[in-house]
């Protein structure tokens, strides 16, 4: 029987030797350095960003390994630090394919190693950091502006203590780094907010402001924070992927992580030219990344969620079951071609026709069960930035909206059906839904009139056109043989 490697540097050797792909850069002795701090350290960062430094680590080189920092939680760093900060990645497709990454050098926790992380933060050879902190860590208000009454950010503009928010701990390097005479380090938000390095920038600013004008006059006019967009379904590491992990590999590794084979990563094409050689290995440099965002909304988003009405009313469950239906495959694939393609006009780094196919090609991983129930939650936020926007845009260029009339009546019936069921409805406006549905009688007429009423999800400008109303009454019609398990031809 084969003997378990305990995963840290020193057995990459004995990995390497039994044919496990292993990063040779981080065989000892190792002396590649640490040039990049990472804040927020799970599991979508060390499935995406950290893997495209491993990969740039490993075909070009370069000192830009990473020192992982965790605000708050000691989780993953209990895990890896004794691993040197190594790990394993399956990445699931049709067959699952598993390599160790080892772009991670060490892992500190802030709030109890902050000497440490403002060292590292400070030090010359860190010329990024990147996060991944969720837009909950930005600390910002509705407007998308730091919120100076923030608890956080009032505490750290006190500074009685050690810094507790993300830009509070960022200003704090920055400032050093200004006294020193170093560079600003560049900055990458890397989570799924509109305008993210936009908006970084200007919340570092505003919170330097507020303390010390000559700062934040200097970070305005130096600092550096790309906007940028990424993707890749990242479930949650279980106890059957360590097993996994142990079985295939012989390996025990604290926390494994796995992500679907697709992932994406645009930036905003203003980096320095020290750098990592991420577009070497699948990043994407451009000047758009609001194209690519909308083409994400429109072809990956819209989608989805018309998978997840529509399939739901046809009683499947999954992304990968829905693919399996071919009317939905038909639906799907003549929606993007006739309605939303035509309303895209793509950057010049994006080939929409291929992104489509890319995207309906990750719908059938097996290996993904994305539940159809989960992407429907919220549909009163997703409808606004994911539906409505096209069926906008396609209704002034004179463009059919009879497919995306079908996904947005689908969400109308599945909100109705719900309510009857006495089921618990996930949405934001779950108790406005649920006085409306009360009212719903079935008729396409007076039941879609009742939802278009609703002013926070459809603006008047849309309520007003007769031509959606008339291609929403009939989408409305048109599906009640879905609910009666008579599915043929339900939007020819």
């Amino acid at each position: 029987m084969t003997q378990i490697i305990y995963l840290n540097e020193n057995s990459l050797e004995d990995a390497s030797n039994r044919g496990i792909n292993v990063p040779q850069y981080r065989k000892p002795p190792s002396t590649t350095k640490i040039g990049i701090v990472h804040i927020g350290p799970g599991a979508f960062f060390r499935a995406h960003q950290a893997w495209y430094t491993h990969q740039a680590l490993k075909h070009k080189g370069g000192h830009w390994c990473i020192s992982a920092v965790s605000l708050r939680s000691r989780g993953v760093s209990e895990a890896l630090t004794d691993q040197d900060g190594l790990y394993c990645l399956a990445e699931l497709d049709k067959e699952t394919h598993f390599e160790v990454v080892g772009a991670i050098k060490e892992v500190l926790v802030a709030r109890e190693q902050y000497a440490q992380v403002i060292a590292r933060l400070t030090n010359i050879d860190t010329k990024f950091v990147t996060m991944t902190i969720t837009e909950k860590g930005y600390c910002l208000n509705s407007q998308g502006e730091l919120d100076l009454t923030h608890q956080d950010i009032k505490h750290d503009l006190q500074r009685v203590t050690e810094r507790v928010s993300a830009v509070g701990i960022l200003v704090e390097a920055l400032s050093i780094r200004h006294e020193k005479g170093l560079p600003a380090f560049t900055v990458i938000s890397c989570d799924n907010i509109t305008g993210n390095g936009t908006k970084l920038k200007k919340s570092i600013v505003a919170f330097a402001s507020q303390t010390n004008k000559k700062l934040s006059d200097w970070l305005a006019k130096g600092l550096t924070c790309p906007s940028t967009m990424v993707d890749s379904i990242t479930p949650a590491t279980d106890d059957a992927l360590r097993d996994l992990i142990s079985q295939k590999l012989d390996i025990k590794d604290n926390w494994p992580i796995k992500r679907e084979a697709f992932l994406q990563w645009v930036i905003e094409d203003c980096l320095p030219s020290d750098r990592p050689a991420w577009e070497e290995v699948g990043a994407v440099l451009t000047q758009d990344v609001e194209g690519f965002e909308k083409a994400k909304l429109r072809l990956l988003n819209c989608t989805h969620s018309s998978l997840a009405y529509l399939g739901s009313l046809m009683g499947i469950e999954t992304v990968y079951d829905a693919m399996q239906n071919t009317q939905l495959i038909t639906f799907i694939e003549k929606m993007i071609d006739e309605e939303i393609l035509p309303s895209i006009d793509g950057p010049k780094e994006l080939d929409a026709k291929q992104y489509s196919q890319d995207i309906l090609q990750r719908y059938r991983n097996p290996a993904i069960r994305h539940l159809l129930s989960q992407i429907a939650w919220d549909g009163s936020q997703k409808i606004p930035m994911r539906i409505l926007p096209i069926i906008q845009q396609n209704l002034e260029e004179g463009r059919s909206v009879r497919l995306l009339c079908h996904a947005l009546a689908a969400w109308m019936h599945f909100v109705r059906l719900r309510l009857a069921k006495d089921e618990r409805l996930v949405d934001p406006l779950a108790s406005q839904l649920e006085k409306l549905g009360k009212s719903c009688s079935g008729n396409a007429q007076s039941d879609v009139s009742l939802f278009l009423s609703i002013s926070s999800i459809f603006p008047a400008s849309l309520v007003a056109n007769s031509e959606l109303n008339s291609a929403l009454v009939t989408a409305y019609k048109n599906l009640a043989p879905v609910l009666n398990n008579n599915q043929h031809s339900w939007f020819v």
